[in-house]
């Protein structure tokens, strides 16, 4: 009897391009000011040194984290470090605005993550993967707050998703 292997887990689909610009704009900054320094003929190996330092954390701002998503859990990968969350135990989810609007969820063993909404409008698997999980939180009583975030969201990449569809479609 041949077992089978748990699904691969749903991925932010436009994380590798993201993460190819952050390379290149790291590599373009670190090619320029070796340039320049190199015209000015102050390049030294201490210096050298400086602007692949000051490269890599450009790249390391640049990078965004990593969304990844499976049943019954939702993980964000940094440069750093890894959080994730047990979406079928979820206590909390939170919407701050601002700036940068994103969402923080929080599960009943005490993890919590923070992520970017758009992550979740752009790639619907992930999506699909965090509402499953969302259902079994409300259906279990664990999740109190955030409901209502969590509706106009869905509300949200639903009405993207169809007139992304109607694009394609040539109806709109």
């Amino acid at each position: 009897m041949q077992r089978s292997r748990p699904p691969n887990p749903a991925g932010d689909r436009h994380w590798r391009g993201s993460a190819r610009l952050a390379a290149c704009c790291a590599l373009v900054f670190c090619a320029m000011t070796l340039l320049v320094d190199w015209d000015a003929e102050t390049l030294t190996p201490p210096r050298a040194l400086l602007w692949l330092t000051l490269s890599a954390g450009v790249f390391a701002i640049l990078l965004p984290p990593r969304v990844t998503a499976g049943p019954g859990w939702l993980a964000v990968r940094g440069p750093v470090r890894r959080h994730m969350v047990r979406t079928d135990a979820l206590v909390a989810v939170r919407q701050f605005s601002g700036a940068s609007s994103h969402l923080v969820l929080r599960d009943a063993h005490g993890h919590q993550l923070e992520l970017d909404p758009r992550v979740l409008v752009a790639d619907p698997l992930l999506w699909h993967e965090l509402d499953t999980g969302v259902r079994r939180s409300v259906e279990r009583g664990t999740l109190r707050q955030g409901t209502e975030v969590l509706l106009r969201l869905g509300h949200r990449i639903d009405g993207e998703t169809a007139q992304a569809v109607l694009r394609a479609s040539g109806l709109s």
